[in-house]
């Protein structure tokens, strides 16, 4: 493991784990780069009904998180994982019939479901597992989900470039291709059993929403979270109203972020080994933020140069943030689960990441850009705030794993 960031681990399930992450994660930057440009201007849906899909594919995601994490503890977590590729797989290939609205909201929820389970999936069948230094591991498949995604938005650049249907629809069925290959590289993954009927007796079966302290860390989470959707959505909505920075500069903010993750993240995370350091790691990320967003927002009234220079150390800060954060939260989501429900927790947890994606566009939107400079300022407060709540709620939740994690439902 300690080469993990070079190369590929030895052959055994990690490096399966590792080859299903890239195989879906290329897919995932294919979808990324081509769904709203090919149903607005191939298929012809407008913007308005592409947007609604897409809140509508963020609800299903949410849904079908805790749905499948749940699935995972009670039955082959394998089949699981498998049978959410063929999904996205299928989903993704029926981009191609799309003629309509209704068939667009058919498609693009199971679409986005399918490859949002494949993610969490993955975490929950590490921890299972039962790898060595699995902390270290997470970080490491985050940095090949970074890579596979660029990837796969460097191959849809053609078909974006050239505005071309043809390509479309050729990213499309390469897009569904990874992810069926992804499903064949689980079976080559060793066989797990179920883990749920390890459950103490009389737990309800969705403890996970019962577990106040848990669900508080996953709505902080998702606060966090709300980072992901600035570094998407509100710099380069900032960069190209606000700032004399040319528009290749949010390319240039993209590409950084992505080097500091892929380069840094197991790094990053050797450190966080246990729960008060995950709400160390979680509280520093909220710090990183606010200076981000403080750098971001002063960018605005310099020349085009320095603007340049400023919004890339706000970016570069804000991606060591994004690393503390991952770090921070992948521990304490999986150290303070029960392992017998470590799939229906995970699924919890991943509804905060969820709601920041439903709920950051056009939120962020508007404070980073209708309000300014000030609402600049209000969200790196937000993210600082929710940054110092963490480790309080990661103690708070440390101390209540006999009542909430092991004892029965009452």
């Amino acid at each position: 493991m300690s080469r993990l960031s070079v190369a590929l681990p030895l052959p055994g399930p990690q490096r399966m784990l590792t080859l299903i992450t890239a195989a879906s994660a290329v897919s995932s930057g294919i979808y990324l780069s081509t769904v709203v440009l090919y149903f607005t201007r191939i298929v012809r849906i407008s913007p308005i009904r592409v947007g609604v899909g897409l809140s509508i594919a963020g609800a299903a995601c949410v849904v079908g998180g805790v749905l499948v994490g749940k699935l995972s503890d009670r039955h082959d977590p394998l089949l699981v994982l498998r049978r959410s590729l063929i999904v996205a797989a299928l989903a993704t290939l029926g981009f191609l019939a799309v003629d309509g609205f209704a068939m667009y909201l058919l498609v693009v929820p199971a679409a986005a479901a399918g490859q949002a389970c494949v993610q969490l999936l993955t975490t929950a069948i590490i921890t299972k597992i039962g790898t060595d230094r699995a902390n270290e591991f997470r970080a490491y498949t985050r940095s090949v989900l970074n890579v596979g995604i660029a990837v796969g938005i460097g191959m849809s650049a053609l078909a974006v470039q050239f505005d071309s249907a043809l390509l479309y629809r050729a990213a499309i069925v390469v897009g569904a291709i990874f992810l069926a290959l992804a499903a064949l590289l689980v079976g080559r993954l060793p066989a797990l059993r179920p883990v749920d009927a390890e459950s103490p007796g009389g737990r309800s079966r969705w403890a996970a929403l019962r577990d106040r302290p848990y669900l508080a860390l996953t709505a902080l989470d998702g606060v966090l979270s709300l980072q992901y959707r600035v570094q998407s959505v509100a710099i380069p909505l900032w960069i190209i109203g606000a700032t004399t920075a040319p528009r290749w500069s949010i390319a240039t903010l993209d590409m950084l972020n992505i080097a500091i993750v892929v380069l840094f993240q197991v790094r990053a995370s050797r450190r966080v080994l246990d729960v008060p350091a995950a709400g160390a790691a979680l509280r520093r990320c909220g710090w990183a933020f606010l200076i981000a967003c403080v750098l971001f927002a002063s960018a605005r009234g310099h020349g085009g140069w320095i603007a340049v220079l400023i919004l890339v150390a706000g970016g570069a800060i804000l991606s060591v943030g994004e690393l503390w954060q991952t770090a921070g939260g992948f521990e304490a989501s999986n150290l303070l689960a029960p392992p017998q429900e470590i799939g229906a927790y995970l699924g919890v947890f991943s509804i905060g990441l969820r709601m920041a994606d439903t709920v950051g566009p056009a939120l962020l939107a508007w404070l980073c850009v209708d309000v300014g400079v000030v609402g600049w300022y209000i969200t790196g407060f937000v993210l600082l705030a929710a940054g110092l709540l963490s480790p309080l709620v990661v103690a708070w939740a440390e101390s209540t794993r006999d009542r909430y994690a092991l004892a029965p439902a009452s």
